[in-house]
């Protein structure tokens, strides 16, 4: 049994690992592939597989809500780190199951191999403070450069942030808005 209690409306720092520190992204497909699980599985109803979605016509597709808010992500080459934002009960560890499930799969048959991908449970933190939640989203963001990745071996929501990738992928307001009004908290 998790250690860690998801309650609807707070954030979460969310993270795993390739088994063996395995590479579980080998190219930039299986980058983009992660990111397109991230944006099918993130809803309260049922979603099938993105093989099944992709011949439904997109005006056809009908919206739902989400499970969790994404705020920001990193995938390096042999983890990812997302903060995440629960938006129903149960929704972070749905989404979870999802998107490691969905992805496993994808992965497995692209390179003719099976079984776990993921080091175990998703691992998760508690972000409990403003100030916890700016430093995890620039810890996120910037995770490549912890990890010294150059060129496109990694994918991150740090250009989405800084307005160079037009996609409203993220939900930024929380963490851009707290960095426009920063200077209030300068001063205090």
């Amino acid at each position: 049994m998790r250690k860690i209690k998801f309650v609807n409306g707070e954030y979460y720092h969310v993270y795993n690992r390739g088994t063996d520190k395995r590479k579980v992204f080998m190219n930039d497909y299986d980058f983009e592939r992660f990111l397109q699980s991230m944006e099918i599985f993130n809803s309260t109803e049922p979603t099938g597989s993105i093989f099944e979605r992709s011949f439904i016509k997109p005006q056809l597709r009908r919206r739902t809500s989400k499970l969790v808010e994404i705020v920001c992500y990193c995938l390096n080459p042999n983890h990812y780190h997302l903060i995440l934002k629960q938006r129903v009960n149960g929704g972070i560890s749905e989404f979870m199951k999802r998107l490691s499930g969905g992805y496993t799969k994808h992965f497995n048959f692209k390179h003719k191999r099976s079984g776990v991908l993921f080091q175990g449970k998703f691992k998760a933190q508690h972000i409990d403070s403003n100030a916890y939640l700016l430093h995890a989203s620039s810890y996120v963001n910037l995770n490549n450069q912890v990890h010294k990745l150059k060129g496109t071996s990694f994918r991150s929501s740090w250009g989405e942030y800084i307005g160079s990738v037009p996609t409203d992928f993220c939900k930024k307001n929380i963490i851009l808005d707290s960095y426009l009004n920063l200077d209030v908290y300068l001063f205090l």
